[in-house]
């Protein structure tokens, strides 16, 4: 009985490897070849440098993402303050041309208030009365806010169904008409009558500017009790202005 001879050679079937024996492995040599891994941004392949590769294998590769852009944030600047300046010139067109004849939306003044169009027209107006007295620039500031204020809370109390953004808004913007008037006071200012009549233009120009918007239906008989108001608040503001 003759002993067993060695056990066949395996060979393996998958083409990936192949079993060499010692003797055979120093006659061996070549490379290992790095991935080539390829990152699919937006349907273009990149391919990616060994120290991305390094992080990504090592469990870093959130350090290497980035965000996508929010469009929200590439607003133009007056978007993002809520700025229409359409919208603020035709308000200030309905302000100044406040007969219904003319065929201006005018309720848009009142319905669709705004911030920065009211503050806009009372800062000019300000800055126009500096000319008479530099102290009385930070009571119009404050006589808008208050006297808005008061107009609201009787608005209220009288049965009116007005926001205190609506009225803010109408008593700024009806300010135009004072504006208006001032560069004319200044040349007819040596001319006491003429001066005056201009002067109570301007004051029932603005009220009735006003009143048209925040005197509705709805206060029936107690109009009056409310136009009055607004007209004394503009006297005020004139006043404000020419130091009277």
């Amino acid at each position: 009985m003759q002993p067993p001879g060695p056990p066949p050679a395996y060979s393996p079937t998958n083409g990936d490897f192949t079993f060499v024996s010692s003797a055979d492995a120093e006659d061996l040599s070549g490379s290992i070849a790095s991935p080539d891994v390829k990152l699919n941004l937006g349907g273009d392949f990149i391919k990616e440098s060994t120290a991305t590769t390094f992080l990504r294998q090592r469990g870093y590769g959130w350090l290497l993402e980035v965000e996508d852009d929010d469009p929200e944030d590439n607003k133009p600047l007056l978007e993002e303050l809520d700025i229409d300046l359409k919208d603020i010139y035709y308000k200030i067109r309905c302000v100044l041309m406040p007969m219904p004849s003319l065929g201006f939306n005018r309720q848009v003044v009142r319905d669709n208030p705004d911030f920065w169009g009211p503050l806009a027209v009372v800062l000019f107006f300000s800055m126009i009365s500096l000319y008479g007295q530099f102290r009385v620039v930070s009571w119009i500031i404050t006589i808008w806010i208050f006297g808005s204020l008061t107009i609201f809370l009787l608005a209220r109390v009288l049965g009116g169904e007005v926001a205190y953004g609506q009225v803010l808004g109408v008593i700024g913007y009806s300010l135009l008409p004072l504006i208006v008037i001032a560069p004319v006071l200044l040349v007819v200012g040596s001319f006491e009558v003429v001066s005056t009549l201009i002067k109570l233009f301007g004051v029932f120009w603005a009220a009735y500017s006003a009143a048209s918007l925040l005197v509705g239906e709805e206060f029936k008989t107690k109009k009056p009790l409310l136009i009055y108001p607004i007209f004394l608040l503009y006297i005020y503001f004139l006043s404000l202005y020419t130091g009277v």
